[in-house]
């Protein structure tokens, strides 16, 4: 149990450098869309041989429709970012879905339950003040549509951090169910690198799908600084995780 908890929580670190990488190179001017079809292209790139290898002597066991759709619904929901801020929010989330699908039961008399009440609670509540304190935004990376304020800081000119905060909210909540329908999905086709492979490439065409028609720079395809390569590299290795 320790073992599964510090793997956890070695993934939220991960995630939240990520989110850092990802953000310098946004910064830089890569396109979100672009590096979601680079990061999960060059996972497939890995995930496909490898599976090829891992079944060279034995095939795995047909596919049956039900795990199909399952697999196309966790490419739907699947995405290689997550804000820093509302990541607390995924397992907040996983739990109550698990309490619901009667994955997890709730028995309040069990020291492991009631930890995961409060860390539930505080989480949601945590995510809540993040996102309606009224505080002033700061921003360190760009000048762009900011003025100097008092004591050194930089205040945003426009603003939509409550409505980014529940859209970063909502992006959690799918994450959570991505988490429950991937461990439904496991159990009834327990070949966790067939199904991850599968994924993976059906992610790699929607998102490419959508690529196409919401970035309209043809340029924005060329990685053209080392910050860009990084950012998409690091999140294959987290992909991959």
């Amino acid at each position: 149990m320790v073992g599964v908890t510090a793997a956890m929580i070695a993934t939220q670190f991960l995630e939240v450098g990520l989110n850092t990488l990802i953000k310098e190179a946004n910064t830089n001017g890569m396109s979100n869309f672009v590096f979601i079809v680079y990061s999960n292209f060059f996972a497939l790139f890995i995930l496909l041989p490898s599976t090829f290898f891992y079944h060279r002597k034995t095939a795995p066991p047909p596919i049956p429709t039900s795990i199909l759709c399952k697999m196309f619904t966790i490419s739907c929901l699947s995405s290689p970012t997550l804000c820093s801020a509302m990541v607390d929010l995924v397992p907040a989330f996983t739990f109550i879905f698990a309490l619901i699908s009667r994955m997890e039961n709730l028995n309040l008399k069990q020291h492991s339950c009631q930890a995961k009440v409060i860390g539930t609670v505080v989480s949601i509540a945590g995510a809540f003040i993040v996102t309606l304190y009224k505080g002033t935004p700061l921003n360190f990376s760009t000048l762009k549509n900011v003025i100097f304020g008092e004591n050194g800081t930089y205040l945003s000119m426009q603003s939509d951090w409550i409505i980014g905060g529940f859209l970063l909210a909502t992006a959690s909540l799918c994450i959570s169910v991505l988490l429950i329908v991937q461990t439904s999905a496991v159990k009834e086709y327990p070949e966790e690198l067939v199904m991850t492979t599968i994924c993976c490439s059906m992610v790699v065409m929607l998102s490419a799908i959508v690529a196409l028609f919401a970035e309209g720079n043809p340029k924005a395809w060329i990685l053209t600084s080392q910050k860009e390569l990084i950012a998409v590299f690091y999140s294959v290795s987290i992909n991959l995780l």
